[in-house]
């Protein structure tokens, strides 16, 4: 079975409201589901994508100060 991830999240998604998607991220984290992990990767891939130089780093500072405390 071939299975296209990204197009079966962002199929999932398309057209919820914000609150959904809070929801649905919250979940995930709370529940720390290694099946929703593909799903989280698809959302970072998204706010990588569109984000700008000053958020990028914004977002490796927190990333290394967790790796790194």
């Amino acid at each position: 079975m071939n299975m296209d991830i990204r197009k079966y999240i962002l199929n999932n998604f398309e057209k919820n409201n914000r609150q959904n998607i809070e929801e649905a991220i919250d979940l995930s984290l709370k529940e720390k589901d290694d099946i929703t992990l593909p799903g989280m990767g698809v959302f970072f891939e998204i706010i990588w994508e569109n984000s700008n130089n000053e958020l990028k780093k914004n977002i490796l500072n927190i990333l290394y100060e967790k790796f790194n405390s």
